[in-house]
């Protein structure tokens, strides 16, 4: 039986264009060159997927890491991993448990009395549609680490990073905030039957709608903040769907995951460039589809709806604002 042979200039060019082509669907490369010599940059999640190349990509450009994980013996692995790999000896691991408020507290802490300065957080880590699980302190999981965490952190290392403006404040939201809702009767699922993947979609969404509001807050402090979508990847974020446990999703759907679905490499680069471009400075409250500013979904834009969440969430953690000041007694911009 006779057998067609494609010649490897052939094949090569067919392979070549598949790769070019899911790069094309799924988003290119950071554009920005830039490199951040000396910058101190806290990453959360970051002993795995986006959250560990960010940091490695921000490594070689020459920042200061800090890599916020939950887990030490991982976090201290990829630190020495990236170590290695860049010869940026600047990367180091810190404790942050984002289901714990004591954990967030103390890691703001240690950070205000041993960072000089941070120039550059990003809100990376996150936890999707996982069973009806709390955090320590009560939180529906998905809200409490993906939002409320965040949302505490950042409240906590603001005058830091107001001190070392020019800063950026980058929040790793997802494409499903279009399909949250912030239920205010109702956010921490206590009185409606559990839906994972609804409570993931409005924890997104509220990193688009803080987002929002702490830009409006932080106009004239040379601190900005926007709100990303990084592309669907293929990392541990989606262990808990089953996405791709099933014999049918595999053979039938893997081309399309393999064509629409990135390595966390590539979804890394959005992150990345809103970090570093210079092209983006003073630009702040937007929402980046991958490497392009787009209007988010219209609740998202609602600014009743932003303030309302926002006083919420700092009564949650324990920011509630008295005349508009924060638990430590630092005003707060309204």
């Amino acid at each position: 039986m006779s057998r067609y042979v494609l010649p490897l200039s052939v094949l090569g060019t067919v392979v070549g264009g598949a790769v070019l082509l899911k790069d094309f669907v799924a988003g290119g490369a950071c554009p920005s060159k830039a490199t951040i010599p000396g910058k101190t940059v806290i990453v959360t999640g970051a002993n795995t997927g986006i959250g560990k190349q960010t940091a490695l990509e921000l490594a070689k450009r020459g920042g200061n890491i800090i890599l916020a994980c939950r887990d030490m013996e991982k976090c201290e692995a990829a630190a020495k991993e990236i170590r290695g790999e860049t010869l940026n000896h600047r990367v180091n691991a810190r404790h942050l448990d984002l289901a714990s408020l004591k954990s967030i507290r103390e890691f703001a802490a240690k950070v205000a009395e041993e960072e000089e300065h941070v120039h550059i957080l990003i809100n990376n880590a996150a936890v999707m549609r996982c069973p009806h699980w709390t955090t320590e302190d009560g939180f529906e999981m998905q809200l409490g680490v993906n939002y409320l965490g965040h949302f505490l952190l950042t409240n906590l290392l603001l005058d830091k990073l107001k001190a070392s403006a020019p800063s950026r404040i980058i929040n790793v939201s997802s494409l499903a905030h279009v399909a949250g809702h912030i239920d205010f009767e109702d956010l921490n699922w206590e009185k409606r039957k559990y839906d994972t993947k609804a409570a993931y979609c409005q924890s997104k969404l509220a990193v688009v709608l803080s987002t929002k509001e702490l830009s409006r807050r932080l106009q004239g402090t040379g601190v900005t903040v926007n709100a990303l979508h990084p592309g669907v990847a293929r990392t541990e974020l989606g262990r808990h769907t089953g996405m791709h446990s099933s014999a049918f999703s595999s053979f039938t759907l893997g081309p399309i995951f393999w064509l629409l679905v990135k390595s966390p490499q590539l979804a890394a680069q959005p992150s990345v460039y809103l970090a570093v471009a210079k092209e983006l400075e003073g630009v702040s409250g937007k929402y980046f589809d991958v490497l392009k500013e787009k209007a988010p979904a219209p609740e998202a834009e609602d600014e009743e709806v932003a303030k309302r969440l926002w006083a919420e969430s700092a009564r949650l953690v324990g920011l509630e604002m008295s005349h508009g000041s924060t638990e430590r007694g630092q005003p707060l911009p309204e």
